[in-house]
C-alpha cells in the first residue's frame, strides 16, 4: 500500500512539474509573439496614438483659426 501512495505522489510530482513547464513555455512564447508584433509595427511607420492625438489638435486648432481669420476679412470686405 505505501508503494501505491508513492506511485501516485511521483505521478502527482510529475504532473505539477509538468505545468509549470508548460505555463513557462507559455509565458515566453507570449513575450516572443509580442516582441514579433512590436518589430513589425515598428517597421510600418505607423503612429502612436499619441502622435496622431497631437496632430489632430494641431489641426482643430488650425481649422478654428482659419475660420476666425475668414470671418475677419469678410467682416473687413463688407466695410
Amino acid at each position: 500500500m505505501q508503494t501505491r501512495n508513492k506511485v501516485f505522489e511521483d505521478i502527482s510530482q510529475l504532473m505539477t512539474n509538468a505545468m509549470g513547464v508548460a505555463q513557462g513555455a507559455k509565458e515566453e512564447a507570449e513575450t516572443a509573439m509580442k516582441s514579433l508584433v512590436d518589430r513589425w509595427l515598428a517597421d510600418r511607420d505607423f503612429v502612436t496614438r499619441e502622435e496622431f492625438d497631437a496632430v489632430r489638435a494641431m489641426a482643430q486648432k488650425a481649422r478654428e483659426e482659419n475660420a476666425a481669420l475668414k470671418a475677419r476679412i469678410e467682416a473687413l470686405e463688407a466695410r
